[in-house]
C-alpha cells in the first residue's frame, strides 16, 4: 500500500459543510426547547396573574354565591385574555364567610397542553396551580339581603 502524498493527507476541504450540516438540527431542536421552557414559565406566570385577578373580584362580591361566580369568571377571563387555554379550569375559593377584614383565598389549577407551548409536539400536559390571598375590604358594605 502507498501512502497518500502530504498534501492530501491534510486536505480538510469540506469539513466545515460537513460539521455544520450535522450540527443545525441539533441547534434547532435546542432553541425550540429554549422557547418551550419560556413559554412554560409563561403560562405559569400568566396562571399566577388570574389568581390574582380571581381573588380581587371575590373579594369585592356582596355575598359568597355571588363572590365564588365571580371568581370563577374573572379567572376564565384573564387566561382567556392571556392567550392561555386551560384543558381544566379550576377554581377554589375559601371565603372565610366574607365579613369586612376576613381574608379571602383563591386557588387556580389550570391544566395546559404542552402541544400548544411548542412546535417540537410534546405530548402530554403539565399543571399550573397557584394561590392568592385578599382582605375583604372592611369598610364596604354587605347584601342588604343577609347573604354575607
Amino acid at each position: 500500500m502507498t501512502p497518500l502524498p502530504l498534501r492530501l493527507q491534510r486536505d480538510e476541504r469540506g469539513s466545515v459543510a460537513t460539521e455544520l450540516t450535522l450540527l443545525v438540527p441539533v441547534l434547532i431542536v435546542l432553541l425550540l426547547f429554549v422557547v418551550f421552557c419560556g413559554r412554560l414559565a409563561d403560562s405559569r406566570l400568566r396562571v399566577n396573574d388570574a389568581a390574582h385577578q380571581a381573588v380581587r373580584a371575590a373579594t369585592l362580591a356582596r355575598s359568597t354565591s355571588q363572590a365564588n361566580r365571580d371568581a370563577h369568571a374573572t379567572a376564565q377571563a384573564a387566561l382567556s385574555q392571556a392567550g392561555l387555554r386551560c384543558q381544566h379550569l379550576g377554581v377554589s375559593a375559601r371565603l372565610a364567610g366574607m365579613q369586612p377584614g376576613s381574608t379571602v383565598t383563591v386557588t387556580l389549577t389550570c391544566t395546559i397542553g404542552l402541544s400548544d407551548l411548542a412546535m417540537l409536539g410534546v405530548p402530554g400536559t403539565t399543571t399550573a396551580t397557584s394561590t392568592a390571598s385578599s382582605v375583604v375590604d372592611q369598610w364596604r358594605g354587605t347584601d342588604p339581603g343577609g347573604g354575607a
